[in-house]
């Protein structure tokens, strides 16, 4: 013990602390201590020597009456044990304010021991207002000025954590004066304590001093001295990163050499040169290179030798710069061949088995993956077993990389994990972030209305505490207001109303036995609102059930708050007045609440008491139907009492008289004069650099997934790609010189997301033109079962793959069901379709079917070619022979075409036969809304073995063809939620459209894009525009295969900017599908 200098009392107080079983045992332990201190204190803790020689008014050592050197150091160093063991009774949550005085006369001391533990004590105890700091400043001002190097070191630290900024320039002269110390120690701490007091008074060490101090030190001898400096450029980069621009090239240069080895071996950590400093710089790299192109072209090479020396060494701190060097690759202007090695990196990552390498791995994927969504196509298992895991922080980063992401074609799989884990969990700072999460991916991406509805609903039942009310209130209007398009979507928002009210009829008969808060109350809403719409119960049933609720426990009734019983009382009104007579359940109900200690429900039900018994014919008037959108007219003059008032006048009342303005009002009314010529009415300044990656749907876009349009068609406005906000980026021409037929590279969105200058164009190494937008530019290795971005079909040969396990097949499925709109995703393996709860919309009203003409007898096709096997994301795809249409094609059902026979080639074609006389025109409301998009002209049929009779079936608006919207998943899923017209289209069963294939097909025949087609979920996207890109229509489709396998289920949501385009296209699909 002696060799520790600890006294036997302080070892067993350690100990006994160590040992405690609770709270309670280690409070009565401190509390003993605090007791035993002060006695100590007061004492001097030297036995019969008296009180310590700090003491006000203990004799001056030396002087007359002093007692010994050897009592006075004895002294010294109890009262340096006391006061740290009044730091243990401050930190586990005691006052030791007994002890502060003693701290502060030990800081003065001439033993820097025992002067270093004063200010510990001081800086750890002290708040910024106690009024003992003041006592300490003269002390400061000394050992700053000290020759004493260990003085100075100590009143450095204590600086940082003592000073005010009241303080700041008593001592701001001194630190300053210190940066030119002889000692590296000194000037390090001196560039730490300098950015601490111009973050505490900005304005007395200002900005412009700063900058200048810190690029002096920077290139300060020693490299203690400039790694302290970077800590200071890091912080200072953060807040404000233009005045270190040009520092780029010296921070380079500084890593070189460090890289380089070229430091001291004493700044080596296990083998690695100076870990740290290495990491500093790169993240100070990463700040300065954002959204900087002219800089971040300096880094590259730096970044590649950084990354690959950090991996070649394979230890802890050298993993330690890998991730940085991710981080910093992903956050600067990119680069290909860097991006592919962060890849690299990340995957090594999560192959490994530590736990803490994958957190990493995982950690680093979600800063890739917002901006470049293709890398993590290459590792969907890996992220589906860290789902599975037990670690709950590698569980929760995992969750956190679902969140960046969402897309609105894995929103339903990814939004269903996330709940799954969200009912699971107990932490509630884990279940108040996926809370958040939960709300914010449901408002972006919703399929469609009906989904929303039941995930919310979902959510409030499972974490509805946590729930912001706005979320609450939201839904509500969404159920009331719908789509907001009374032209169109009136069935469709009264389907809407019907499924909500089936949700909570279902909901009410078998209640949860806790229901928060928010479910009750949207639940009362929305059966006080529309409970006259179940067709699951009847309206009296559903009143007795309200009843039973508002009488039941109030763990069912979120609480039991006097607000939520009134909007249950008032849901019973409401659903009593739509019923036309009052069960005796209700009447029991309203009677009770008349006698409520709550006067606002005492008084509803004894208004409703009295207008059921005296004038039951208003019901309807108080209580109306569908009537939460109605304005309510309010009557600013109360015109209705003019009868009242002028009566009371005339019995001898005196007429009112507005009260004369005081002096005070006078005064309001001049300060409100003020304040509003003071309103700014400057516009904001244009913004200077872009930001990348706002938002997740943004992120999502890789940076190089163009955006084209069709041939002589002009793109819409802000089509160009995910970074098409900035105003300033150039728009790359599509087209390239090259000559017909061979492949070209399609560089429009790069130079649209990432600045002035467009990626150079590289030459494809296959000669056959390529389908795909997303063609690389050299040959990629045959795609496994997954990760295969930009890879080229497998050769014929290819070896068989190994048998998978049904848990391998499961999880390839959840994995695909993920990454369903990630760009680079490949498709899953075959297995049967994953059961995805799907809204069922209520189809269209029947359009009058024309009577179709008899189709002459086809003949029998030959048997179709087994089909190759494709890529179904349409990555690097091979062109496939063009085969002619056989005569069972229906190109607009049930209008079938007669198809003309084939030519035979050696026969001369017959002379034309003269055209028949042309018959009377005919109102026909299918081409006069342009659904037979030019089958009604007069013209002959072409034969539909021909490009142009496809073309010709292209459907039309405003009598021009659409256009196929050549757009991405991340562009769709912006554009979706701009859509504000709405059309869904269900058909019970349809033959044309078996399978998603075909249904993606009529899409395309229709003059459609492809977007994407996700065959674990049996869904598609597609898109078009018209009007040059005026109007833009998108159109997300389900196909659910019916028992027999000859024909499907098909649900169509078409959203679109135009609701006329949007209603033709979903009729006109209808038909198709039918």
């Amino acid at each position: 013990m002696s060799g520790m200098h600890l006294s036997r009392e302080f070892f067993e107080l350690i100990k006994a602390i160590g040992e405690s079983k609770s709270k309670q045992e280690e409070d009565r332990i401190i509390a003993r201590e605090v007791v035993t201190l002060k006695k100590k204190l007061e004492s001097g803790g030297a036995g019969s020597g008296g009180g310590l020689a700090m003491i006000p008014g203990s004799p001056i050592p030396g002087g007359p009456g002093s007692s010994s050197g050897n009592a006075l150091n004895t002294n010294k160093k109890k009262a340096r044990e006391f006061l740290v063991r009044v730091l243990y009774v401050e930190m586990l949550g005691h006052d030791g304010s007994f002890g502060y005085i003693k701290a502060v006369e030990l800081a003065a001391s001439q033993s820097i021991i025992h002067k270093r533990t004063g200010y510990l004590v001081c800086s750890c105890c002290l708040s910024p207002e106690h009024e003992f700091r003041f006592m300490l400043v003269n002390q400061m001002q000394r050992d700053l000025i000290s020759s004493n190097l260990l003085e100075s070191c100590g009143a450095l630290l204590a600086v940082t954590n003592l000073i005010t900024a009241d303080l700041v320039g008593t001592v701001s002269t001194q630190v300053l004066g210190l940066l030119e110390h002889s000692a590296e120690t000194v000037r390090k701490k001196a560039i730490i304590a300098l950015h601490r007091l111009h973050q505490l008074a900005p304005d007395i060490v200002t900005k412009q001093e700063m900058v200048e101090k810190v690029r002096r030190m920077l290139c300060d001898r020693d490299p203690a001295v400039m790694g302290a400096t970077l800590n200071v450029i890091e912080a200072m980069a953060r807040v404000d990163v233009h005045p270190f621009k040009d520092l780029v090239p010296s921070l380079i240069s500084i890593l070189k050499q460090i890289c380089e080895r070229r430091l001291p071996s004493e700044y080596d950590y296990h083998r690695i040169p100076a870990p740290w400093m290495q990491m500093k710089l790169v993240r100070i790299l990463s700040v300065i290179g954002k959204n900087d192109s002219a800089n971040s072209e300096g880094m590259y090479e730096i970044l590649g030798d950084c990354l690959r020396k950090a991996e070649d060494a394979g230890i802890n701190a050298s993993n330690a710069i890998v991730y940085e060097c991710i981080r910093c690759i992903t956050n600067i202007y990119p680069n290909n061949t860097l991006l592919d090695c962060a890849g690299a990196s990340i995957s090594r990552f999560l192959s490994s088995r530590s736990q803490n390498l994958r957190y990493l791995g995982v950690t680093g994927l979600a800063s890739i993956v917002e901006r470049h969504p293709k890398y993590a196509a290459d590792h969907q298992l890996a992220v589906i077993e860290c789902l599975e895991d037990q670690d709950e922080s590698l569980l929760r980063k995992t969750l956190d990389l679902l969140y960046r992401m969402t897309n609105p074609v894995n929103v339903e799989f990814i939004t269903d994990r996330l709940l799954h884990f969200l009912r699971g969990s107990t932490d509630p700072y884990l279940r108040a972030d996926l809370t958040a999460k939960i709300c914010s991916i449901a408002e972006r991406y919703a399929p469609n209305n009906a989904w929303y509805v039941r995930t919310i609903t979902e959510l409030f039942k499972i974490a509805g505490d946590l729930v912001d009310p706005a979320v609450a209130t939201n839904l509500m209007s969404l159920i009331a207001e719908g789509t907001g398009n009374e032209e169109d979507d009136e069935e469709a928002d009264m389907v809407l109303r019907k499924q909500a009210v089936e949700l909570y009829v279902n909901l009410l008969v078998n209640p949860p036995n806790r229901m928060p808060r928010v479910l009750v109350e949207t639940l009362a809403w929305v059966l006080g609102e529309y409970g006259y719409l179940s067709s699951v119960m009847p309206l009296d049933a559903i009143i007795d059930g309200m009843c039973n609720l508002i009488s039941g426990s109030t763990a069912r009734l979120g609480g039991g708050a006097p607000s939520t019983r009134r909007l249950i009382l008032s849901a019973i009104m409401k659903m009593v007045a739509q019923y036309g007579s009052c069960p005796a359940a209700a009447a029991a109900i309203v009677d009770n609440y008349t006698k409520s200690s709550d006067p606002d429900a005492q008084k509803r039900c004894l208004e409703f008491q009295t207008i059921l018994t005296q004038a039951p014919h208003l019901l309807g008037e108080v209580f109306p139907v569908d009537a939460s959108l109605e304005d309510v007219e309010v009557d600013m003059n109360m015109s209705f009492m003019d009868g009242i008032v002028g009566e009371a006048i005339s019995n001898g009342a005196r007429p009112y008289e507005k009260p004369d303005d005081d002096e005070d009002d006078d005064d309001i009314n001049a300060i409100a004069s003020q304040t509003a010529t003071a309103f700014k009415m400057t516009p904001y300044e244009k913004p200077s650099e872009r930001t990348y990656g706002q938002g997740v749907m943004q992120g999502m876009g890789s940076s190089n997934m163009g955006v084209t349009g069709a041939p002589n068609v002009t793109l819409p406005p802000g089509n160009s790609g995910v970074g098409a906000a900035s105003p300033q980026a150039p728009t790359s021409p599509i087209q390239q010189s090259a000559k017909p037929g061979e492949p070209q590279l399609n560089v429009r969105n790069v130079a649209n997301v990432w600045g002035k200058q467009a990626a150079p164009v590289q030459a494809p190494a296959s000669s056959v033109p390529s389908t795909s937008s997303f063609a690389s530019s050299t040959p990629a290795p045959a795609p496994s079962g997954y990760g295969g971005f930009g890879s080229s079909p497998a050769p014929a040969t290819a070896p068989v793959a190994p048998v998978k396990t049904a848990e391998q097949l499961e999880k390839e499925r959840m994995a695909a069901a993920l990454f369903g709109g990630i760009s680079g995703a490949p498709p899953p393996p075959p297995a049967q379709p994953a059961a995805m709860s799907t809204p069922q919309m209520t189809p269209a009203p029947p359009m009058p079917q024309p009577m179709p003409v008899a189709p002459a007898a086809p003949p029998v096709p030959p048997p179709a070619p087994a089909a190759a096997e494709v890529d179904l994301l349409g990555f690097d795809m091979e062109p496939s022979t063009t085969t002619a249409t056989t005569s069972t094609v229906d190109m607009l059902a049930p209008t079938p075409l007669v198809e003309e026979p084939a030519p035979v080639p050696a026969a001369a074609p017959p002379a034309p036969a003269p055209a028949p006389p042309a018959p009377a025109p005919v109102d026909d409301p299918f081409a006069a809304a342009g659904l037979l998009d030019g089958f009604a002209e007069p013209a002959p049929l072409p034969s539909l073995t021909t490009t142009e009779a496809l073309d010709s079936a292209k459907f039309e608006f405003g009598g021009a063809p659409i256009a196929p919207l050549t757009i991405n998943t991340p562009q769709f899923g912006e554009r979706w939620g701009q859509c504000s017209s709405s059309h869904p289209v269900n058909v019970p069963s349809s033959t044309s459209a078996s399978t998603l294939g075909k249904f993606m097909a009529l899409c395309e025949r229709a003059g459609l894009h492809k977007v994407e087609e996700i065959a674990a979920t049996n869904e598609g996207i597609a898109a078009c525009m018209a009007g040059g890109g005026s109007s833009v229509a998108l159109v997300h489709g389900k196909i659910s295969p019916l028992p027999g396998g000859t024909s499907s289920r098909v649900d169509v949501t078409v959203k679109s900017t135009d609701s006329g385009l949007g209603l033709g296209l979903s009729m006109y699909l209808q038909n198709m599908l039918r």
